[in-house]
């Protein structure tokens, strides 16, 4: 593991940068743990690509990552000139200078491909450093935590030609969003079974709740009925396919045709393409499935979750109002 340590400050503040001229020498016990500290920053799936608005060369991280795997005497060169971009790229004064750690992962064996990780940490935390034989036994200091890294990116050395594999993660967007993403990477995400399931959920979503019910008359116990029957979908299946999955949730050909149509338009003003048919990614599903909770929620009084049965739920009207009337087994 190569590791080529810089000091990045904020352009704007007029704060500036150090660029370190070897790589750094540490013991193999902190390597180890800043091993599991670097690669321990991504939970998700969700995977990225450099881009670029004409040719993918004239993307300068992209440019600069492809000549560090071509040529690894050259690391700390280009770790310098990653250094040098992301200093550039701070166009807001909120964002925080810290340390840029540039690493390079050699594949451990011939299933994996070589690695290469940028990593920004920014926040400082307090800690306390125990001394019982000083005149003052506690001390109070501040330090990078090894909990959760601020900025990062994995770059995997694969598919060149479409702008490689990236991971990446910002924990601390400092009011700006686009800065580690966007002026920086310029990263967007890779549309893979993971974004084409995130994706169809997400469609599926909105136009349950959005345009639905501008649509047809459906009542509320009515879309989480149908909000219910699609999420079951996706967790029971291994591969999505549209027709199957309109024909089982809406089985009205008119709600079909419109959905088909709704879908149609946000993949125009979105700018992407979802796949009807694809491997169902259960990451994605886990990651979305906390935005289809089925919940009525009747005046100030009462909340009804729906996770079942449509049948058990009816609705009128009487003499004191609106009500529902549930149907069960047995109560817990």
């Amino acid at each position: 593991m190569k590791i080529a340590l810089h000091i990045i400050g904020n352009k704007i503040l007029g704060e500036g940068a150090g660029f370190s001229d070897e790589e750094l020498t540490i013991s193999e016990e902190t390597q180890e743990l800043l091993h599991n500290y670097f690669l321990g920053s991504f939970k998700s799936e969700e995977t990225y690509q450099f881009y670029s608005d004409s040719y993918l060369e004239n993307n300068i991280a992209y440019k600069v990552v492809s000549e560090m795997f071509r040529e690894q005497s050259l690391f700390i060169d280009n770790s310098r000139n990653l250094g040098r971009l992301l200093y550039d790229a701070a166009e807001n004064p909120r964002i925080q200078g810290g340390e840029l750690f540039v690493v390079y992962f050699e594949a451990e064996d011939e299933s994996e491909v070589d690695k290469i990780g940028i990593f920004k940490t920014e926040k400082r935390e307090p800690f306390l450093k125990i001394l019982p034989a000083n005149n003052e036994p506690i001390e109070v200091d501040k330090g990078v935590s090894l909990a959760k890294i601020d900025k990062a990116a994995l770059i995997f050395n694969k598919d060149k030609e479409t702008g490689y594999v990236l991971q990446v993660v910002d924990n601390n967007k400092n009011g700006d969003m686009y800065y580690w993403f966007e002026d920086f990477l310029k990263v967007r995400q890779r549309e893979d079974d993971y974004f084409h399931t995130s994706e169809s959920l997400t469609i599926f979503k909105d136009y349950v709740k959005k345009q639905l019910p501008v649509e047809f008359e459906v009542s509320k116990a009515d879309q989480a009925d149908f909000l219910n029957k699609s999420i079951n979908f996706f967790k029971e299946k291994e591969e999505f396919k549209l027709e199957e999955f309109t024909h089982e949730v809406f089985e009205d050909k008119a709600v079909i045709e419109s959905f088909n149509n709704f879908k149609t338009d946000y993949e125009q003003d979105m700018q992407v393409n979802v796949a009807e048919e694809f491997p169902i990614n259960t990451s994605a599903v886990k990651k979305s499935q906390k935005h289809f909770k089925s919940i009525i929620k009747l005046d100030k009084n009462f909340h009804l979750y729906i996770h079942g049965d449509r049948k058990m739920l009816e609705s009128g009207t009487d003499e004191k109002g609106n009500f529902y009337k549930v149907y069960f087994e047995k109560e817990s």
